[in-house]
């Protein structure tokens, strides 16, 4: 079961959200906010497994009360879900630990894809916003550098290079016939020696260091 928060100012979008989730029988709503302070402490009260966040709020927003909620609790997964593509939202979302970016046109089906894709440990983007992400990284690109032969292991740089294509744990330990248990070990220490939060971060890395074509 997965155990969500539902934080977004408007009322309507709230109880909508909730009523099409509530189909699914995987899924169980624990909570409604409608601001990000609000989602803040029902993260604390309820240990959610996902919060599905919108970003312009009054108070404190989305952008804030990610970064707040992945401080705290890095082991509650939030996917962004919002109406505003504005490049300053996207990157701030990103930079605070959001692991998804989703627009509040994506279908119904799209969404639960991604709430059940990120609780597996992959990325989604909406197409809308997903351009604009990549052209960032890419005019960031760097070259190969110490950066990552110094502070990764070989084998950990194949896993990263792999989550920055988007797999998940299951597919990469698949991929490079290791089991789950030692991906996640490794994926754990990608993040220790990068300094990352989460696996979006660690993929921008990896693509500004070209391991996504390699």
């Amino acid at each position: 079961m997965i155990k969500i928060v539902i934080c977004d100012d408007q009322a309507i979008i709230r109880d909508g959200l909730e009523m099409l989730l509530k189909l699914e029988k995987d899924i169980q709503i624990v909570g409604l906010a409608q601001d990000g302070a609000e989602a803040v402490t029902l993260a604390a009260a309820k240990s959610p497994d996902l919060v599905l966040m919108d970003l312009k709020m009054p108070g404190v927003n989305g952008v804030e009360a990610t970064r707040r909620i992945r401080s705290r609790y890095p082991e509650i997964k939030v996917l962004v879900l919002t109406t505003y593509d504005d490049d300053e939202w996207l990157f701030d979302a990103i930079r605070a630990g959001a692991l998804g970016y989703l627009l509040k046109d994506t279908p119904r089906e799209k969404v639960i894809e991604a709430i059940r894709g990120t609780m597996d440990g992959k990325t989604y983007l909406d197409p809308a916003v997903a351009g604009k992400l990549l052209n960032q990284v890419a005019s960031e690109r760097v070259k190969p550098s110490l950066l990552i032969t110094d502070k990764l292991s070989e084998r950990e740089v194949d896993v990263l290079r792999l989550l920055a294509r988007g797999l998940s744990n299951t597919e990469i330990a698949a991929r490079l016939h290791l089991s789950e248990g030692t991906v996640r070990n490794h994926v754990s220490a990608i993040f220790a020696r990068l300094d990352v939060a989460d696996r979006t971060q660690a993929a921008i890395i990896a693509i500004q260091h070209g391991l996504d074509k390699t």
